[in-house]
């Protein structure tokens, strides 16, 4: 009876020592693993150091060199822009001066003395127009031809027969280019197709001799 018990408890242990040895094993695993989470990460050398500090330096750079590129060219931008819009106010107004010359001019003088306030007023206005030319001043040809947006400002209609529409009748004002933009749109008037009037239905005349109504 002892006899089969005990053979029985043998058959109920392990056939070999694996299942004793593996918590040894585990703890073994984690002593490693945790050995070397605490091993401290390697330092620079200084090298390595000098290295890193000037690839930081050069990025720096780089990146500052870019915007004083950037603020420099928007600035010399807005330089210009300010120059040029101040420039053609100024040229805008000599031409207003050279309107009043040419005006002058226009006028018949018969006496002496109007004739050499004449020449003399010739003289300013051949400056003038030699000190606008130095700048790339130019007047339009605009006498005659097809009116065009882009050059030409119609301040007024004129009906004819002679004209073709959107011919250009009369230049009101000179219009003038620099370096070949508009500085100053001609002002013209523009030929337009006569409207003819719709004739008119002719009111019937009264009756002068009208039935009388009854006896």
């Amino acid at each position: 009876m002892n006899m089969a018990k005990k053979t029985k408890k043998s058959k109920e242990e392990p056939l070999n020592g694996d299942e004793g040895e593996a918590p040894e094993a585990q703890t073994s695993a984690d002593e490693g693993a945790a050995q070397e989470a605490e091993v401290p990460a390697r330092d620079e050398t200084p090298l390595e150091q000098a290295e890193r500090e000037r690839d930081e330096y050069l990025g720096n750079w780089h990146r500052a060199r870019a915007d004083y590129q950037n603020l420099k060219r928007r600035t010399f931008d807005d330089v210009q822009g300010a120059v040029g819009r101040e420039r053609t106010a100024l040229l805008q107004e000599m031409l207003t001066i050279l309107d009043f010359l040419d005006m002058a001019l226009a006028t018949p003088v018969e006496h002496a003395e109007a004739k050499n306030l004449k020449t003399g007023v010739q003289m300013t206005r051949d400056q003038l127009m030699a000190l606008l030319e130095r700048h790339r001043v130019a007047a339009m040809e605009t006498e005659e031809g097809a009116f065009d947006h882009d050059l030409h400002q119609a301040v007024a209609t004129v009906e004819s027969t002679d004209v073709e529409p959107g011919q250009i009748v009369e230049v009101m004002r000179r219009g003038f280019t620099i370096a070949g933009d508009v500085l100053r749109y001609a002002q013209v008037r523009v030929a337009a197709e006569p409207q003819t009037e719709a004739p008119t239905e002719a009111e019937p005349e009264p009756d002068e001799n009208p039935e009388e109504g009854g006896d």
